[in-house]
């Protein structure tokens, strides 16, 4: 046995172990592929500790080993298809990682399997390239005609040179390996285009990983007494390690990031980022001399619906209004979830007390209708507040009390008024002090609802 690989069998396996460790926190999808890949490597060099044992133990290492070595990038490439859920692009994983797989086992096997590389060599080229022409009506893409165009190149060059004495299989292996892994480097480099070290450095370690195979040969044809020992070639396998760790701990902290600021549920502003934005509203509409209004919107019944059909529901209830508000207004508006069932809207410029009441009497008749949610059929009202500024507060916190006050004073309203009552829309604005933002609601101030299914 080659026990010289066993330093980097175990660098492998301990870098493979702390990327599964970090890849379980990890909200990147592709993680698994990342963290198989990895499983692949450590695999290559375990296989290789026999490649020197006599017999089929030495044949079977070079071809496990060879052919992880080719699995894993085709792996690592596979992972940053941005249309990898794309059906065609399932089978040209399949086909990469078959075709390429399938030529390292081959050349691993050596003389005995010298009959098999032209038809192997053949597939890698013209399989892709077929797959692609079956498939042109339906998909297309600038990195899948890399691929066909990188493949079709390579069949071309192993047609050339895997026959010539002495050194042609191993220029053919270097040339499958170097393809593998410079896809790997433009797919990595596509789906990363970011400024980031983790980025960065794996981007950088894929090139340098793929370059290994052209440096390797060139060095030994023409610096033949010049020895590098192997721990050198290595090296970019690591250097891509610590970049695919340092990008899940980025993203880790990305999210971290928009979960401080975000709803996790409905994937709304939350009530942090809801304060930031109204507060730099109303800066802008104090500089432009215009208006911002504030619509507070509270779910009637939805202690019902929770105490009906559960948690679940009730979540899904939440998302799927969370849904229908952020449809409803504009892209340069807010809508966030301040409370358990209550969302806040901010209306930016242009806007008025008219258009405020028209988008909250749009909100009530979207939730008219009765929502499906699972086998479940929900009817839920809203009561809404609404505060304009600078009309019935000059001050960010008496904005937020005026339409809280105006939005239970719809709510307790619809209880105790007729059922049968339409409701109505007054324009009329309290009374305030633009000095100190104080305000007097009032019972017929702002906004009032009387629909029917608003009761509780």
């Amino acid at each position: 046995m080659d026990w010289s690989k066993l330093p980097d069998l175990a660098a492998v396996a301990l870098l493979s172990s702390a990327f599964a460790s970090v890849s379980r926190r990890s909200q990147i999808n592709t993680s698994g592929l990342w963290l198989t890949g990895w499983v692949l490597i450590a695999l290559h060099f375990g296989a290789l500790m026999f490649v020197h044992t006599p017999g089929i133990s030495g044949v079977l290492g070079a071809v496990v080993g060879l052919s992880s070595l080719a699995g894993a990038g085709v792996l690592f490439m596979r992972a940053s298809v941005p249309y990898r859920h794309e059906r065609s692009s399932q089978w040209m994983f399949a086909v990469l990682l078959g075709t390429n797989m399938l030529y390292a086992g081959v050349i691993s096997v050596g003389p005995a399997a010298a009959w098999a590389l032209t038809p192997a060599a053949i597939l890698l080229g013209g399989l892709p390239f077929l797959l692609a022409l079956l498939s042109l009506s339906r998909f297309n893409h600038g990195l899948r005609w890399f691929i066909v165009v990188l493949q079709a190149s390579l069949s071309i060059f192993l047609l050339i040179v895997q026959h010539r004495p002495d050194d042609g299989e191993d220029l053919a292996l270097c040339a499958v390996l170097f393809s593998v892994y410079f896809g790997c480097a433009i797919h990595f480099w596509y789906a990363y285009r970011r400024p980031t070290t983790g980025a960065f450095i794996t981007i950088c370690g894929f090139f340098a990983w793929a370059l290994v195979f052209v440096v390797g040969p060139m060095t030994q044809a023409f610096l033949p007494r010049v020895v590098i020992e192997n721990e050198v070639w290595n090296l970019p396998k690591y250097v891509v390690a610590v970049g695919m760790i340092l990008l899940l701990l980025e993203n880790q902290i990305e999210h971290n990031k928009y979960l401080a600021l975000h709803d996790e549920l409905t994937g709304l502003p939350n009530r942090r980022l809801f304060q930031d934005r109204l507060m730099s509203a109303l800066e802008r509409a104090r500089r432009t001399e215009t208006q911002t209004a504030l619509l507070v919107v509270d779910l009637n019944r939805f202690k019902q619906v929770n105490d009906s059909f559960g948690h679940h529901i009730g979540d899904l209830l939440l998302q799927r209004v969370a849904s229908i508000f952020a449809g409803r207004v504009r892209h340069s508006d807010t809508v966030a979830r301040t409370g358990g069932d209550e969302f806040s809207i901010i209306l930016e410029e242009p806007t008025s007390r008219a258009s405020a009441n028209y988008v909250a009497h749009s909100l009530l008749q979207l939730l008219k209708d009765p929502l499906q949610l699972e086998e479940h059929t929900v009817s839920v009202g809203a009561s809404i507040g609404i505060a304009v500024f600078p009309e019935d507060a000059t001050a960010m916190e008496a904005l937020c009390i005026a339409a809280d006050l105006r939005m239970y004073h719809d709510k307790h309203g619809s209880r105790e008024g007729s059922r049968q009552q339409p409701f109505s829309l007054s324009g009329g604005a309290p009374s305030h002090s633009a000095a100190h933002g104080t305000f007097d609601p009032g019972p017929q101030a702002g906004l009032q609802f009387r629909p029917e299914e608003n009761g509780s």
